[in-house]
């Protein structure tokens, strides 16, 4: 699993808004990598940001 599909299964199992922090402490991985997933997702629409600093799927 990469990356983005790890934020993305972190997120769909989240039922609030989350940090970069709190997801790549959920998914196991370096926030760096998920900062980077995090914008690639949000350029494909894939990810939302209801709330400065947060995200969550649209």
């Amino acid at each position: 699993m990469n990356a983005k599909e790890a934020v993305l299964k972190v997120l769909g199992e989240s039922s609030e808004p989350l940090k970069a922090g709190d997801i790549a402490q959920k998914a196991g991985l370096d926030k760096k990598e998920v900062d980077k997933a995090i914008k690639d997702l949000a350029k494909e629409e894939k990810v939302v940001s209801p709330k400065r600093c947060f995200y969550a799927l649209p």
